[in-house]
C-alpha cells in the first residue's frame, strides 16, 4: 500500500473553494442568462387573485372590462400577470374597489411602527433561511414593502436571491454597523431583487469581522459597549422606506444575532420536531434570556410585540415527530404557530436552482407535490402576516 501523498492544507482548500465558486457562477450564467441576474416568472390569474384577496372571476371581469393592466394571454385563454402588474392591480383596486373593508395596499399608516422580524435558531438545518426567504417574498407578493437582511456570513439567503458574494463583491450589513470611519449609511448597502417590493442587504464573509471587532471596541469605547443598538440605529435611517424587515440570523448566539434581536419587534424561532433540536433550542433560549435580562438591567429593555415558534420540515406520518409536536404544543401553547411547515421535495428541488417555491412554476413538479407545499407555505406566511397586522392594531 502506497503512502498518502503530501499536500498543503491551505492551498488545497483555497483551490477547491475557488473551483466550486467558478462552477457555481457557470451554473448561474446557464440558469439566468444573459447577464446572470434573476428574473421572475409570470403569475397565473388564480395565483394573482389569491395574493390580491379577490376571486379569479372578479379579476377576469376586470380584464374583460378593460380595467387594470393587460395580462399575457396564453393557450386556452389563460391569463398571466407580472409581479409589477400585480402591484398595478393592487393600486387600482385600492382606488376603485367596492369594498372599504379590504385594504389592497397594506402599507404602514402614520403611527404604525416598522415591523422587524428576526428569524432565529441556534442549530443549523432548522429551515431558518428557507423560512426567512419565503416569508419575505410572500409579504412582498401581498403588497408590503419589505427589506430582507442576510446576517449569516454563509450567505445562503443571498444565494437564493441570485447573489454570489465571493464573485459579485457585494456589500453586507457589516459596512453599515462597523466601528471605524469606513462605516457607510445603510441605504448604500440595500440592493434590489427580482421581486418589485422586496429589497435585500446581502451577506458576505466580512460579516464575521463584527464578531471580532466588537470585543475590542467594548474595551475602548462606549460604541462597543452598546453594540446591541447598532442595527436598530441603522434601520432608523430607512424607516420610511419599508413596512417590514425580515432578518435571517446566523445559527449561533453571537454579537450579530444579539444586535438583530435587540433591533427586532418580533421573533420567529424555527425548530425541527426532534429531540436533539428541541434540546438545542432550550439551550439557545436560556442563553438568550440571560442576555436580554442583562441589557434590560442596564436600561435598554428589548420590546417584542410577539414571539412564535414554527415547526419546520414536519412529516405528519412520522409518529415520533407527531409526538414531539404534541409535547411542544403542551409546553409552548399559544406561542406555537398553528400551521407547521411541511417537509417537501418541491422546496428542496427548487433550491437546487437557487430558487424559492414562489419563483418556480407549478409545471416543474407533480401537481400534488407543488400544491401541498405552496398551501403549507401560504398558511404559515399568512399567519405571520396576521401577527404583523395585529401589531399595527389592525384586526
Amino acid at each position: 500500500m502506497s503512502a498518502l501523498p503530501p499536500f498543503e492544507f491551505d492551498e488545497k482548500i483555497l483551490g477547491q473553494g475557488a473551483e466550486i465558486s467558478r462552477r457555481l457562477d457557470q451554473l448561474r450564467l446557464e440558469n439566468f442568462p444573459p447577464d446572470a441576474k434573476k428574473t421572475l416568472r409570470r403569475f397565473p390569474m388564480s395565483e394573482v387573485a389569491h395574493y390580491l384577496g379577490i376571486s379569479p372571476n372578479n379579476l377576469k371581469r376586470l380584464h374583460l372590462e378593460g380595467k387594470g393592466p393587460e395580462p399575457l394571454i396564453a393557450a386556452a385563454g389563460r391569463r398571466f400577470y407580472t409581479a409589477e402588474q400585480m402591484m398595478e392591480l393592487r393600486h387600482y383596486l385600492d382606488k376603485n374597489g367596492r369594498s372599504d373593508a379590504k385594504k389592497y395596499v397594506p402599507f404602514r399608516k402614520p403611527g404604525e411602527k416598522l415591523q422587524v422580524v428576526a428569524v432565529v435558531n441556534f442549530k443549523g438545518g432548522s429551515g431558518k433561511t428557507t423560512t426567512a426567504a419565503h416569508l419575505a417574498q410572500h409579504l412582498a407578493l401581498t403588497g408590503h414593502r419589505v427589506l430582507v437582511v442576510d446576517l449569516d456570513p454563509q450567505a445562503s439567503l443571498s444565494a437564493l436571491h441570485g447573489f454570489q458574494p465571493e464573485l459579485d463583491g457585494n456589500p453586507s450589513l457589516y459596512d453599515a454597523i462597523r466601528y471605524d470611519d469606513k462605516r457607510r449609511p445603510i441605504a448604500d448597502v440595500i440592493l434590489p431583487t427580482n421581486f418589485p417590493l422586496l429589497e435585500i442587504i446581502p451577506a458576505n464573509l466580512e460579516l464575521q469581522e463584527f464578531e471580532f471587532d466588537t470585543p475590542l471596541s467594548m474595551q475602548t469605547s462606549n460604541e462597543g459597549k452598546r453594540f446591541y443598538s447598532r442595527l436598530g440605529r441603522s434601520l432608523a435611517e430607512v424607516d420610511e422606506r419599508f413596512d417590514v424587515v425580515v432578518i435571517d440570523c446566523p445559527p449561533q448566539l453571537g454579537f450579530l444575532t444579539l444586535t438583530a434581536l435587540t433591533a427586532s419587534t418580533s421573533v420567529l424561532v424555527t425548530v425541527h420536531p426532534q429531540m436533539l433540536d428541541l434540546m438545542s433550542m432550550s439551550q439557545f433560549l436560556l442563553m438568550l434570556g440571560n442576555f436580554v435580562k442583562s441589557i434590560r438591567e442596564k436600561g435598554a429593555p428589548v420590546k417584542i410585540d410577539w414571539l412564535r415558534y414554527l415547526i419546520t420540515r414536519f412529516e405528519p406520518t412520522d409518529v415520533p415527530q407527531t409526538r414531539m409536536l404534541g409535547f411542544m404544543q403542551t409546553v409552548l401553547a399559544e406561542e406555537l404557530l398553528k400551521n407547521p411547515m411541511l417537509k417537501s421535495t418541491a422546496i428542496s428541488d427548487a433550491g437546487l436552482t437557487k430558487q424559492t417555491l414562489y419563483e418556480v412554476e407549478r409545471k416543474s413538479f407533480s401537481r400534488d407535490t407543488y400544491d401541498r407545499a405552496i398551501e403549507a407555505l401560504d398558511a404559515v406566511n399568512f399567519e405571520v402576516q396576521g401577527l404583523i397586522h395585529r401589531a399595527w392594531g389592525r384586526m
